[in-house]
């Protein structure tokens, strides 16, 4: 019974084994071999049967067949006896060698079977084998294969037998032909060397200590023969391949002499096949381990191959890494391995063949040079200890290359000679040299050296590495200090190592701090001991001078100090004090900065930057002789560094001071240098300048420049005015551009512009402050200011990165003021472009703003210079107004900075008109009220600074007119002078203050207005009313009303106009404030016209425009007018009927209605009036007829739509401009219903149902229910006093002829009794009677609502629940048995209660009843509704908690055990709320099965919120169970039989897990309660099921299923 019922299991299983998803295969594959680990031997023995009567099964099946046989045997090797074994055996022999064709595959799988079984079982195995390895028959190839497989794994147990193997093999070799069989031939001569190898090797532990190298000498000679002499000649490069990896090892066990003998033509024939083969690595690594070989038994034979060797090697290790395979890598780490044996075997040969490949002139053959070099210095350290100074001197030539990647190479190689000591001999140093200059190369011109293809410049460019490569030395390697130090400090002072300070500094500050760990005396330096050491103070001046561009080279500012702070006892034993409080802070302020916020004035002054150049210019101011004069001033101007900014400017002002003496010299000399052969690019008179870039002819061009603007600016005045158009500036202008072909082409230099703009400027004030410049005639004034404005117009708008447009409206600021004056359309070019350039500069962030301020600022001041001169050109009403309509864009410019400026200027502007102006006759200011219009809406500006500048405005317009009107200027107003104290109000973050200000100053002006200017003001005003700024329109707003009450007397027949405008601006703006503005008046003129207005505004068509909706809120400022209005309106809307049905309703089953118009006006008039604030007192006294008759609106328009007419209207004005409110029936309604709530105190409800969401589920057919229940869980909550009216209102509404309205009224009452509030109202009882009323409705959804109001009782009051129980329970009883419900809905509703309702009732009237409810929900555990089946199952769990010690476990046990299967199994369910409903009934139903520990695990795996792992869950509960219950095994297993056709694909796929899970922790004496052949049957079945998932299952339970066996 037992080996048929296995055999059994297992045909179907190995039936299964063609299944088309791999997966499922594993899984069969897997489920033999668990029948295996039950019985071994029957399950290999059902392998093999169907092996054998499945003759023509195909092979992929049967390697599978075999892979499973494979791992029972491996598991269970020490369990077979000798039968099984040779039974499996020939079965594997045969499968293995059935084919005579190469399967892969199947043939390694049979292989791998004979290999397991070799493991203990080897001679029956090598009986088999060999039986199949017969003299003078060549083998199956996997034969062959299968014995070297053999002799790897089972090395003691194979060497005995290779002896053998060998003799029987040998003429083998010569018979085959076939490539394939050489390959398997040379993989087991491959093997058994290794073996052979590995046996000698451990010796000690082998089981025959007798065995020699030598034994297998012979044999492995003569298959040497064949291997080398035949088949290494083959073309197949896989033969060739597989020969080289068998000669390797074989060469270790052939004869000493015989290896020494066959060297000279091994060697080469190896190397020969280099050229066959592209991927090389198997030909290195077995020539190395030949080299190997030939070094053990002292070959003499290798020296003659050496050159050969080395030359192929070679070229081997000069193949680029970077451009081929990984095989490469490898290939070179192989070939490096046979460097290392040469190396230690012939040191000498190996660099004599090496070091003049130096010089070569292939890049690729001197890097791979190099690389062999840095291997053998670390490989073969011993041997190269006496060749350091050979390979030292060898290295001259590499330092010579200028190849990249060469350079790269012999960093790394001098690298390992630091770490082997090779810098300490004599030449080291030109090694540490050579680290040093490549430190100093430039980042960009390595850029351009390197080509597309070069290797990665981040991490391996030769800079980056020779950095790492100095300061990994001066850190790590201690026998490297005394190399380094001192002599690293000879590379401080040479320019050409000025890139390289950087990690130099760090590298000596290292160096540095250890040498002073030791002591003070070993650290300092003995200067005069070492001459080529440069002395502390040239240490100092390099260092100081470097640190003048801090950022500069990778930041050598900082690096410097630092090591000028490690170097003061070197400097001075005193500096140390000194230093210690100087140098930290200096390295402080760099941290603070970064290269574009550094000021480098400030910096050069704390570093006295420029100093001996004013020291120069004084002296030579003093000095006497012409001739001393101009050869110091010749001399500096060729000395000097024109290419830093700060020596140029250091040098002009050497001669501007200089020419305070000797103005004529200075300037004869400049025009000697400049005529000088300097300019033209060839070597200079003293042989000092070389050829000279364009960058440097124009830095010295603007050096020139520079000194002409000083000379300017500090030479006597007289001097130089009779100077300036005929020597400066011409001279200035001539080396700013250039003629190419007779065009005129100016220089692209910023740095030249700005020198020019400098010495234009320097110029320009000469000028200007000269006594003479009054009648001074200035004729080339226009092509000056000309070019300023280029200049100016020339810099980016956004950004202030230099001082030049700042210097170039100082220069026009001169210049304005001189004649002839500019042209009027000049001076318009001018202002605008200035105004541009300077106002629309972006704010600096945080991080910079400290750097750019002071140049914004001195720009500025600079702007108000150039604004003001040119308004002193004409100082009137017009003069004024055109300066100001120039600001006017900016004035009014969204962004606030540009703002602010605008408005500052315009302070200024008026500050120095009101300053200049004389009044010679009382007229007009003409245009005051325009300019206060502009200027007044400012004062409420989002920035607080333009509100304080606009008031500075008002308040100078202002006194204009006063002394306009008369007054002196330095009269005195009392109403004007209140302007400044009302500035604090601007300032307040409090609106109120702000505008309750705004207002005060709109009084100010209408005081002091004069009544001509009233009109212009208001227009401007209202112009205001669309500023983007929306403080600033109310502002208007607010202005224009305060002068309409202070001065309205005077322009009552302007009212109509005013009005016109106001309506017209209604339509311009949505803004709220402007809005309440405009409706305040509109309330005025409403107020006189009280019937016309209301009966105007019944009649506007829908939708109401936005001019409509403001007068209707206008009505509810009065509260008896607001109450008419109300209660008209809801009559209006209730009496009507709210919908009409369509044609299409009445032809078709889908509902189609459309909004009657009375109705649906009055709603959307409700919704306006209740918005209003104002119509609060008259709501409330309407509440509950409101918040009813509004509710009940809303859901008879749930899903009503408008009519035809009014949605093509809404369409089009919609796509016109989108309107204030949808006019969407249902939404107006719910719109309304919200303003109610807020106007009659229930703002709360309001935002609860906000936040809930609530309001779009009213809206919804589908959340129409879950939106009422949601409103009224927020009324409850928040307005329970207005409840009992409210529901008296909607009790009436029980007899509607709506069904909507009545499930709409008793979903609400039905969620009030979710709150204790009715309790607390006593309202209970007549809600319970309500709802008992409509328990018999027609309509199911009022039934199953009914039902839900009843369950509510137990969260709303709990307490009276057992007073109502009998009544409750009868009520959810009747619900669970209703059968005029279709979908099961009210059933539903009625379990979901019920679970509520449990735990709160008596258990008296619970007990009798829970069976009965058990039974009745039992079938909705697998109902395709997700919602019952989770219903069910959740109650169920509960009915299980209800039954917890009270004494009907007994009886309810039933109904747990046929419940447990489905609660397992539907944990898999697709819809999580069933699986989480299952994991609450499993924990309930534990202490009902009376098994404490199986109770502890269902709470540990179950718990909610914790992950679970279905399988091992269900392993753990199956094990408890059968632990526990074993009793319950058939009943388990025979329900779970019933879900084995389960529609679910999860839960088809639990039910045989369940099963399997159960057999495997079921004790066989409880076998006989499964009937296995069924449950066979089933499983036989679901492995065609079509889920792979399922069949998986399956298979794995049929592998369990042997337990039984």
């Amino acid at each position: 019974m037992t080996e048929s019922y296995v055999k059994k299991l297992a045909a179907i299983l190995l039936d299964a084994i063609t299944d088309k998803d791999p997966l499922v295969q594993e899984q069969v594959c897997g489920a033999l071999c668990a029948l295996g680990e039950a019985a071994p031997e029957e399950a290999l023995g059902a392998c093999e049967e169907y092996l054998r009567q499945h003759e023509k099964l195909a092979h992929p099946y049967r390697t599978m067949i075999l892979r499973a046989m494979e791992v029972v045997v491996s598991s269970h090797i020490g369990e077979l006896d000798k039968a099984k074994a040779r039974a499996v055996t020939l079965l594997a022999s045969s499968e293995m060698t059935r084919a005579k064709d190469l399967v892969c595959d199947w043939q390694r799988a049979a292989s791998d079977v004979l290999v397991a079984v070799g493991k203990r079982f080897v001679g029956t195995v090598m009986e088999e084998l060999l039986s199949k390895f017969q003299p003078g028959a060549l083998p199956h190839c996997s034969v062959v294969q299968t014995l070297a497989n053999l002799a790897a794994s089972n090395v003691f147990g194979m060497v005995p037998f290779l002896t053998s193997i060998l003799s029987t093999m040998l003429p083998m070799l010569g018979m085959a032909k076939h490539d394939a069989t050489r390959v398997a031939f040379c993989c087991a001569l491959q093997h058994f060397s290794e073996s052979i190898l590995e046996y000698l090797a451990d010796l000690d532990q082998a089981p025959d200590p007798t065995v020699r190298k030598d034994t297998f000498a012979t044999d492995m000679l003569s298959a040497y023969d064949i291997l080398f002499t035949h088949w290494l000649q083959s073309r197949e490069a896989k033969l060739r391949l597989a020969v080289l990896e068998a000669l390797g090892p074989m060469s270790h066990l052939l004869p000493g002499e015989k290896l020494e003998e066959q060297l000279p033509k091994l060697l080469p024939g190896v190397l020969a096949l280099y050229k066959k083969h592209a991927e090389t690595v198997h030909v290195s690594k077995s020539l190395g381990q030949i080299l190997e070989a030939a070094v053990s038994v002292g070959s003499r034979t290798l020296e003659p191959q050496l050159d050969s060797l080395l030359a192929a090697l070679h070229a081997q290790i000069c193949v680029p890494v970077e451009s081929s395979s990984p095989l490469v890598v490898s290939n070179q780490k192989e070939v490096l391995r046979c460097f290392t044996v040469l190396a230690r075997c012939a040191p000498d040969r190996l660099l004599a063949f090496l070091l003049p490949k130096l010089d070569a002139s292939n890049e690729r053959t001197r890097v791979g040079t190099l690389q062999v070099v840095r291997h053998v210095i670390n490989s073969a350290a011993s041997q190269m200890e006496v060749k350091k100074p050979f390979i030292l001197s060898s290295m001259r030539l590499p330092l010579l290359d200028t190849n990249t990647k060469v350079k790269r190479a012999v960093v790394q190689v001098i690298s390992a000679m630091a770490h082997h000591g090779y810098l300490e001999q004599p030449g080291g140093e030109a090694m540490v040299e050579y680290i040093v200059q490549q430190c100093a190369l430039p980042p960009e011109t390595e850029l351009q050296k390197l080509g597309p293809d070069s290797e990665d410049l981040t991490a391996d460019s030769v800079r980056a590495i020779s950095i790492s490569t100095l300061y990994l030395v001066s850190t790590t390697v201690d026998r490297m200090s005394d190399v380094l130090w001192p002599y690293l400090l000879t590379f401080l002072t040479p320019v050409r190592f000025t890139g390289a300070l950087t990690p130099l500094c760090r590298s000596l500050v290292h160096l540095a701090q250890k040498r002073q760990e030791v002591g003070a005396e070993a650290f300092l330096i003995q200067s005069n001991s070492n001459v080529t050491l440069p002395s502390p103070y040239a240490i100092t001046a390099r260092l100081l001078t470097v640190s003048s561009q801090p950022y500069m080279g990778d930041g050598r500012g900082a690096a410097s100090l630092r090591l000028l702070n490690a170097l003061h006892r070197s400097i001075h034993p005193l500096l140390g004090q000194r230093w210690a409080t100087t140098i930290p802070p200096l390295l402080e302020h760099l941290d603070e900065f970064t290269e574009e916020t550094l000021s480098q004035k400030e910096w050069e002054e704390k570093l006295l930057a420029n100093f001996l150049y004013k020291c120069v210019g004084t002296a030579l101011g003093a000095a006497s002789s012409k001739d001393v004069v101009r050869k110091q001033l010749r001399e500096l101007l060729e000395t000097a560094g024109h290419q830093e900014e700060a020596e140029r400017e250091g040098l002009a002002c050497c001669f501007g001071i200089c020419a305070i003496s000797h103005l004529d010299d200075v300037l004869a000399q400049l025009g000697d240098f400049m005529r000088s052969d300097v300019f033209r690019k060839s070597t200079g008179i003293f042989n000092i300048f070389k050829e000279r870039s364009e960058n440097e002819l124009e830095k010295l061009k603007g050096t020139v420049i520079l000194c002409y603007g000083h000379v300017a600016a500090r030479a006597p005045r007289e001097l130089v005015l009779p100077k300036v158009e005929s020597d400066l500036l011409p001279n200035m202008f001539r080396y700013f551009s250039t003629k190419v072909l007779g065009i005129k082409v100016e220089t692209k230099d910023p740095a030249l512009k700005l020198c020019l703009v400098q010495s234009m400027c320097m110029a320009s004030q000469a000028i200007c402050s000269n006594a003479q410049a009054g009648p001074f005639h200035f004729s080339r004034k226009p092509e000056l200011v000309a070019q300023m404005m280029e200049f100016i117009k020339a810099e980016p708008p956004d950004s202030l990165r230099s001082p030049l447009r700042k210097k170039a409206m100082l220069a026009c600021t001169y210049l304005v003021s001189l004649e002839p004056a500019l042209e009027e359309q000049v001076r318009a070019d001018l202002v605008r472009h200035c105004l541009h350039s300077v106002l629309s500069v972006l704010p600096d962030p945080e991080g910079e703003r400290d750097h750019q301020e002071s140049l914004y600022l001195d720009t500025m001041h600079a702007l108000e210079d150039l604004l003001t001169s040119l308004l002193r050109r004409d100082m009137t009403p017009q003069g004024l107004q055109i300066m100001v309509e120039h600001l006017s864009p900016w004035i009014k410019s969204p962004r606030g900075h540009e703002r602010v400026r605008a408005l500052g200027l315009s302070v200024c502007l008026l500050r120095h008109f009101l300053d200049h102006l004389r009044v010679g006759a009382l007229v007009p200011f003409h245009n005051l009220g325009l300019l206060i219009g502009l200027f007044s809406p400012r004062c409420a500006d989002l920035w607080p600074a333009t509100r304080q500048e606009a008031v500075s405005c008002v308040y100078a317009l202002l006194y204009l007119q006063l002394v306009y009107e008369g007054f002196a200027r330095d009269y005195r107003d009392d109403v004007v002078e209140r302007l400044l104290t009302l500035k604090d109000g601007l300032m307040d973050p409090d609106p109120d203050v702000l505008f309750h200000t705004c207002h005060s100053i709109g009084q100010i002006i209408a005081k002091r207005l004069p009544p001509e200017q009233l009109i212009s003001l208001l227009l401007t005003m209202f112009e205001g009313l669309g500023d983007p700024d929306k403080n600033c329109s109310r502002a208007a707003t607010i202005m224009i009303n305060c002068l309409l009450k202070e001065r309205g007397n005077v322009l009552l027949e302007k009212v109509p106009e005013l009005v016109t405008v106001l309506r017209s601006k209604l339509r311009d703006t949505r803004e709220e404030d402007i809005l309440q503005a405009a409706q305040h008046s509109v309330y005025l003129l409403a107020s006189q016209h009280c019937a016309a207005v209301v009966a105007s505004l019944l009649g506007s068509p829908l939708p109401f425009d936005s001019h409509t909706c403001t007068l209707w809120r206008a009505l509810a400022v009065e509260p008896g007018l607001t109450t008419q209005v109300l209660g008209l309106l809801l009559d209006k809307m209730s009496r009507d009927v709210p919908f009409k049905e369509t044609r299409a309703f009445l032809l078709s089953s889908s509902p189609g209605r459309e909004a009657t118009l009375l109705p649906l006006a009055a709603t959307c008039a409700l919704y306006e009036v209740m918005s209003a604030p104002a119509s609060g007192p008259a709501v409330l006294g309407l509440y509950p007829q409101l918040f009813a008759a509004l509710l009940l609106r809303v859901s008879c328009t749930v899903g009503v739509v408008l009519p035809r007419a009014l949605q093509a209207k809404e369409r089009r004005s919609v796509a016109v401009a989108p309107a204030p409110r949808t006019l969407e029936p249902c939404s107006s309604a719910v719109e309304a219903l919200q303003a109610m709530l807020l106007r009659g105190g229930s703002e709360d409800v309001v935002q609860r149902m906000e936040l809930e969401g609530g309001w779009q589920l009213l809206r919804t057919s589908a959340g129409h229910e879950e939106g009422v229940a949601r409103l009224a869980s927020a009324m409850a909550k928040f307005a329970g006093p207005r409840l009992p009216l409210v529901m008296a209102a909607l009790v009436c509404t029980q007899g509607s002829i709506y069904e909507i309205q009545r499930v709409t009224s008793t979903g609400f009452l039905a969620e009030l009794l979710n709150s204790n509030v009715v309790n607390d109202l006593m309202l209970l009882e007549s809600l319970l009677d309500n709802l008992a009323a409509r328990q018999k409705d027609p309509c199911a959804s009022v039934r199953r609502l009914v039902l839900r109001g009843l369950a509510n009782i137990a969260s709303g009051s709990p307490d009276k629940v057992q007073a109502h129980g009998p009544q409750l329970l009868t009520a959810v009883l009747g619900g669970l048995d209703d059968r005029d419900d279709p979908h099961s809905l009210v059933a539903l509703e009625a379990m979901v209660g019920l679970a509520r309702l449990l735990d709160l009732m008596e258990p008296r009237d619970l007990h009798p009843v829970l069976p009965h409810v058990a039974i009745r929900i039992r079938p909705f555990f697998d109902s395709e509704k997700m919602e019952l089946r989770s219903a069910s199952i959740r109650l169920f769990g509960h009915l299980n908690k209800a039954c917890h010690g009270g004494g009907c476990e007994d009886v309810f046990l039933e109904q747990v055990v046929g419940g447990l299967v489905p609660l397992l199994l539907h944990l898999q369910d697709p819809q999580a709320a069933v699986s989480s409903a299952c994991r609450f009934a499993l924990c309930m139903s534990g202490p009902n099965l009376k098994c404490e520990e199986l109770t502890a695990a269902l709470q540990k795996h179950l718990r909610e919120g914790r992950g679970l792992h279905f399988g091992e869950f269900l392993n753990c509960a199956c094990k408890l169970l059968m632990h526990h219950l074993p009793d319950l095994l058939g009943r388990l297993v025979s329900t779970s039989l019933f879900y084995f056709k389960s529609s679910w694909e999860d839960v088809r796929a639990a039910a045989p897990m369940l099963t399997g899970f159960l057999v495997l922790h079921a004790e066989a004496e409880h076998r006989p309660q499964v009937d296995l052949e069924p449950l066979t049957a089933a499983l036989q079945l679901l492995l065609k099921d079509p889920a792979p998932l399922v069949r998986v299952k399956a298979a794995e339970t049929l592998g369990r299923l042997g337990k039984f066996a």
